[in-house]
């Protein structure tokens, strides 16, 4: 009997770590983007460019960082060349004729950075003089899966040989990225929504990913298309459209994601920080296990809103299509909602299926599910077991140095326990 009291004491004391934990997560957790980021690209001054790279990069290229490059127009990498680019290089990236750079299957991208010396990506315009869309952005196609019937893509606006993505690879390896930052993408010159700051098609599981930048990107700032891929350290910094796209199938888990947003930065039909698609409305998809599955944790999503224009923003996260999404362990605030559901959500228990979010907070204006389908009695409790705001907070009030041009701070001034529990 004695042992059996203490096993149930323990369980206990096992239980009440745990829920403490849960409650006080909220440590610290963006040391990440100290050191190697830039939150004032716009008065950087670089170097001017010494070489043009060539439209066609067929043969194995390295860049070193003893040369400042320039790319202008459509730059490709194919057949099996892989370009290599060292520590610390700089890339000018030409406005006038608006430069991408593109990894066409079976090509690769070696672009591995430090801390202390990143890769930098950025317009050719002059300090103070540049802008969201100064140029395209990278583009990586890979032979991972994709969800369409046809189990491939072809991305628009292009050269249509280099332009195919998918396959059956689902462990190839296209890119390794480390410590790369990509500043004023997203040109709309070609009318495509493909030229975003990293658009990844069809990523295998081998590739790397890890501590990304994106700038002021005129269109998304980070594109998923099928694939499969577990990445972390990503940060989207005022873009137009969304942060962090995710379509076609793609599978994976992606931890520390940051996205900071302004109310005055977004696009006519609506920006999000989480844009989740299931499919391809016009490529049909395979079955309903291939349907997009994402899972994100350790994130920080915000919107620097204060009550002067909060009514500016919309849902930081849009799910359509029957995505999956699960969210962990982040932070939401300064959106009209948390989550907006396409009419593909056609009753709470499929929400409820799709759709999971625990141990996580958010400060909004709206009552924080929009849902399509009527009546939508009961919505809220898939944000059961959060921590909210009662009322809209201001971003200053809220955080303990959001706007700091080296390094933001996106820790809650107060203690997680002082907030309310959707219940």
């Amino acid at each position: 009997m004695k042992l059996r009291c203490a096993n149930v004491i323990f369980i206990l004391l096992c239980f009440t770590i745990l829920v403490s934990t849960a409650q006080d997560f909220d440590r610290d957790d963006s040391k990440w983007i100290n050191g190697w980021t830039n939150f004032t690209p716009n008065t950087t001054v670089y170097p001017t460019a010494d070489e043009k790279l060539p439209n066609i990069i067929a043969d194995d290229t390295y860049l070193s960082n003893d040369t400042v490059y320039l790319l202008s127009g459509d730059t490709y990498v194919i057949g099996n060349a892989t370009l290599t680019i060292q520590e610390g290089t700089v890339i000018r990236a030409d406005h006038k004729n608006p430069a991408t750079l593109i990894i066409s299957r079976g090509s690769k991208l070696i672009a591995v950075g430090s801390e202390a010396y990143p890769i930098v990506f950025t317009s050719n315009k002059a300090a103070k003089s540049r802008a969201s869309g100064d140029w395209g952005g990278i583009i990586i196609a890979g032979s991972g899966k994709v969800n369409s019937v046809s189990g491939n893509g072809t991305f628009s606006g292009f050269n249509p040989q280099y332009s195919v993505y998918g396959g059956n690879d689902q462990d190839e390896q296209t890119a390794i990225l480390r410590y790369i930052r990509i500043e004023f993408p997203g040109n709309k010159s070609k009318g495509t929504e493909n030229i975003n700051g990293l658009s990844l098609f069809g990523i295998g599981a081998a590739s790397i990913i890890d501590h990304v930048m994106v700038s002021y990107s005129g269109q998304d700032s980070f594109n998923w298309t099928g694939g499969a891929n577990n990445m972390r350290h990503m940060l989207s910094l005022k873009a137009e459209d969304d942060d962090f796209q995710i379509s076609e199938g793609f599978k994976g888990d992606l931890d520390y994601l940051m996205a900071i947003r302004h109310p005055y930065i977004t696009s006519a039909k609506g920006s999000y920080a989480i844009e989740v698609n299931g499919y391809n409305k016009e490529q049909g998809f395979l079955k309903p296990s291939a349907i997009t599955d994402v899972t994100i944790t350790n994130s920080t999503f915000v919107n620097l809103s204060d009550k002067s224009n909060y009514m500016h923003t919309t849902s930081a996260i849009s799910a359509s299509n029957s995505a999956l999404v699960y969210l962990h362990n982040s932070k939401i605030s300064g959106f009209l909602n948390v989550v907006k559901f396409d009419e593909s959500y056609t009753s709470l228990a499929f929400i409820e299926r799709a759709f999971k979010m625990d141990n996580s907070f958010f400060n909004i204006h709206g009552d924080g599910v929009e849902v399509s389908y009527k009546p939508s009695k009961g919505v809220l409790d898939v944000l059961k077991y959060n921590r909210f705001t009662q009322d809209f907070v201001s971003m200053d009030v809220l955080f303990e140095d959001p706007t700091n041009k080296f390094a933001p701070r996106f820790k809650l001034k107060k203690a997680m326990n002082n907030y309310m529990v959707m219940q």
